[in-house]
């Protein structure tokens, strides 16, 4: 009985489902039929979407930007509107005052360019004919202090000029090859973006048909889980009465268990008491025996030894507890005569394999009802059969289609062109970068020798050739900067020019919208660029406004104006299935007559349990008897004393009679009180068990029926209200396929079927290739170029300067240190033709 407490939880989680009422729960709970999954429809028009180009970021991204400021600085003009109108419609009245006027500020670049070109060579020119009449005669010069500071400040000023142009020929070789490594794959980009165009607007038609037999992937999922709707709705309908049922049906195994212990407990009881009671009557006469030949012995006067303390616990030799005292059970187990008659794990066990049967059983009923909604199911809705064949706008299409063809066939020869020109332009760019790498390593050759030639020259013995070698280095650096100083201005000022031009004139326009508000223009275009007509625009819808609202995918036919002419809706109407599904499952009914929580006999055992009475018996009275020693004396204690009173007597027949008399107490104890120990402790197990349960049980034992009879009354119900909420959640759900189908179907036609999104995504992608991947590169390409060809100059007048002090020259004291401060001086002179 001490599982008690253990079934009592499961009775107040019961009764608390039971308050909570199970149908309201049940409407909210759709079991297996959550919202619908997520089906992966195949996007027919996703092959011809043109994915983003974007420049990926990096370290040179500083750099373009510094290029393009200094492109601001050098063309602050807006956009020449009027000059490009003429140089359109008619190119012979183009003035071209008007022309210099807007390129000033490359006119003034070519100013500094044309200066550059005629004096560095004419400098280079001077300098030769200079060292030529400097070899016929000899120049002679002498160290002194200062000749150090000089020396230093003129090799760190040609290091960090060589840095500056290293840095620059770096990224003048970077530039290049990005402009290489880029031009390849955006060359490839335009028939590809052509050819994705024309299959955009010739696809259609094909397109909305494969959009169409793909109602068949929603149509199909709804015909599979048909198949097991019986048996999930039976499913669910079991799932949700098992909160309710299978606790109840355990605490009714519980409290079956439960009945049969306190059964026997309450027998254990009835049959120890009575057991002790005989015992005791069988007892007391042995005990008064005892006491009365032990009193008369220690009150003999040749007793010797702790007489008068043995003979007081004697006195004291007498039965402790009383069983006649305890109450009668005879009642309690009249009324439970025969209990339990019935068997409840067995019949727990059978109401458990009803219930369990309760998802086969609805199949079986639904089974007609599925049959007819598969037949529904299998049938495609007229609109979406003929959503390809009524769409309109195949005029549009072919004139869309017709002029992509033509762009597309006359674009090729030229891009191959493009690649083998810009095979030229690399290694071009390469041979460029390689004469200006070619002076820094010359001038880091150079002063690595120089340095190296100074470092040993204190050594008496030390040879020039190092020093001599630094400064062949650092003059063979200004040749090679005075000879090719002119090719590399004449091709940087080409490369600036058209660079430039592309940047503030197309792509800065470009990006900021000016070159569609200047084709919206009336009368700016020639007739034959009429991109109205080539687009099929409208003719009061601008470019500029037809480009934004592509790009955020807005739909042909409202560029085209066909959205009068085909009703997308009306295709796309399923409200047919809505209201076949709707009405077929609304007609389902179950029935729950099987299902029976507690048989007749079972519910016979309850009621004699709950009239018995258990709680009224007094068990106090048992436990007070229970708490009292059997014999108030301990019989084998008193055996010990008398033990020890054998050895102190003298008189040999008193000492033979109290060991007879120990022994006799000894076997007293083992044969009597012993057994009834036993039996003590045997009742007082029951008593306890019975007490601490048997109010407890009585409420338990009115709840479970209390539970049962609700619960049965209730239970058909509740079966059909959740019936009725699971039915409408695998409704819900079967009509979230087809919505997906639909929403899939409306955002397929109207944003990638039927949208001019690709078009603008073509004209931001050339931008991007134009400007961000050619242009861009290519400005940085000429800006670092140009960076390292004018800072040829300070290279040559610091490598020129600097190579003079890596030549032998005379040595002598320097002011602060004359000769006749230094005794012993001898001085070594050496000369050297300048």
């Amino acid at each position: 009985m001490r599982r008690t407490p253990g079934l009592l939880a499961p009775l107040l989680g019961l009764g608390l489902g039971l308050a909570l009422s199970l149908p309201g729960l049940a409407a909210a709970d759709c079991g297996p039929f959550r919202p619908a999954e997520h089906l992966a429809f195949a996007r027919v028009a996703r092959a011809q979407w043109l994915a983003p180009r974007v420049r990926a970021p990096g370290p040179l991204d500083l750099l373009y930007g510094t290029v393009r400021r200094f492109l601001s600085v050098v063309q602050p003009n807006p956009f020449p509107s009027e000059l490009v109108k003429t140089l359109l419609n008619e190119p012979a009245s183009v003035k071209v005052d008007e022309v210099v006027r807007y390129e000033a500020g490359y006119v003034l670049c070519a100013v500094i360019a044309g200066f550059y070109l005629l004096a560095v060579p004419t400098a280079g020119l001077c300098f030769c004919c200079c060292r030529c009449r400097r070899r016929h005669r000899s120049h002679m010069k002498t160290e002194h202090e200062a000749m150090a500071c000089e020396r230093g400040t003129l090799m760190a000023f040609l290091l960090l000029t060589t840095l500056v142009l290293l840095a620059g020929v770096v990224c003048a070789f970077v530039t290049n090859q990005s402009i290489h490594k880029q031009m390849g794959p955006s060359v490839q980009a335009v028939p590809e973006t052509l050819l994705s165009l024309r299959g955009l607007v010739s696809d259609v038609p094909q397109e909305l048909r494969a959009v169409a037999q793909q109602f068949s992937l929603p149509q199909e999922r709804v015909l599979k889980e048909l198949d097991g709707v019986g048996m999930s709705i039976g499913s669910t309908i079991h799932t949700q009465l098992s909160s309710s049922v299978y606790p109840l049906l355990a605490s009714v195994h519980s409290l079956g268990q439960a009945l049969q212990v306190t059964v026997d407990h309450l027998r254990a009881l009835n049959d120890t008491t009575a057991e002790l009671w005989a015992a005791q009557q069988d007892l007391a006469p042995a005990v008064q025996e005892r006491k009365e030949h032990l009193l008369h012995l220690l009150q003999e006067p040749l007793c010797e030894g702790d007489c008068a303390g043995a003979l007081s616990r004697v006195s004291a030799l007498e039965l402790g507890a009383d069983f006649s005292q305890v109450p009668s059970l005879d009642d309690v187990l009249h009324q439970l005569k025969g209990v339990p008659e019935a068997n409840f794990s067995s019949m727990v066990q059978e109401e458990n394999s009803t219930f369990n049967a309760l998802p086969v059983l609805v199949a079986m009923q639904m089974a007609n009802t599925v049959t007819e909604l598969k037949k529904e199911v299998a049938q495609q809705p007229e609109g979406v059969r003929t959503l390809a064949e009524r769409f309109p706008g195949s005029v549009a299409a072919s004139r869309w289609s017709q002029a992509l063809e033509e762009l597309e066939e006359s674009s090729r020869p030229y891009l191959q062109e493009v690649q083998r020109y810009e095979t030229y332009r690399w290694i071009m760019g390469c041979v460029l970068c390689s004469i200006v790498l070619l002076v820094a390593v010359c001038n880091l050759l150079g002063l690595h020798l120089g340095i190296w030639g100074l470092s040993t020259r204190e050594d008496p013995g030390h040879s020039e050739a190092k020093g001599e070698a630094g400064a062949h280095f650092l003059m063979a650096g200004v040749s090679f900067s005075f000879i090719f100083a002119a090719p590399l201005i004449l091709l940087i000022f080409t490369t600036f020019l058209v660079g430039g031009n592309m940047q503030t004139l197309v792509c800065r326009s470009w990006q900021s919208g000016e070159l569609y508000e200047f084709a919206d223009t009336p009368g700016n275009l020639p007739p034959s660029m009429n991109l109205s007509h080539l687009l099929g625009l409208k003719k009061n819808i601008s470019i500029h406004l037809a480009y934004q609202q592509c790009k955020e995918g807005a739909v042909l036919w409202r560029v085209l104006q066909l959205n009068d002419s085909y009703n997308l809706e009306q295709h796309l109407d399923i409200s047919q299935y809505t209201h076949k599904l709707q009405q077929k499952l609304g007609s389902l009914k179950m029935d729950m007559q099987n299902v029976d929580l507690l048989s007749p006999v079972a519910h016979q055992d309850l009621k004699a349990l709950q009239s018995s009475g258990l709680e009224r018996v007094r068990y106090s009275d048992f436990l007070a008897q229970i708490q009292k020693p059997v014999v108030k004396t301990d019989l084998e204690q008193l055996a010990q004393q008398l033990d020890g009173l054998v050895h102190a007597q003298r008189n040999h027949t008193l000492q033979q009679q109290l060991q007879e008399e120990a022994q006799r107490l000894r076997n007293l104890h083992q044969e009597k009180v012993v057994p009834q120990q036993s039996l003590v402790a045997k009742l007082n197990l029951s008593v306890r068990a019975l007490e601490s349960s048997a109010p407890a049980l009585q409420l338990e034992t009115s709840d479970i029926l209390g539970n049962v009879t609700y619960l049965q009354r209730e239970l058909p119900a509740w079966a059909t209200q959740i019936l009725r909420n699971v039915s409408e959640c695998f409704l819900t759900r079967e009509m979230g396929y087809f919505s997906q189908y639909v929403a899939w179907v409306r955002e397929e036609v109207t944003q990638r079927i039927a949208t001019c999104q690709p078009l603008s995504g073509a004209l931001d992608n050339g931008r991007v290739i134009l400007c961000d991947m050619i242009v861009d590169p290519w400005n940085a390409f000429w800006f670092c170029l140009a960076w390292c060809t004018f800072f040829l100059i300070p290279s040559i007048i610091f490598a020129v300067k600097t190579a003079k002090y890596f030549r032998p020259i005379w040595k002598r004291l320097s002011s602060t240190s004359s000769e006749e401060t230094q005794l012993f001086h001898i001085p070594r002179v050496t000369s050297l033709q300048l």
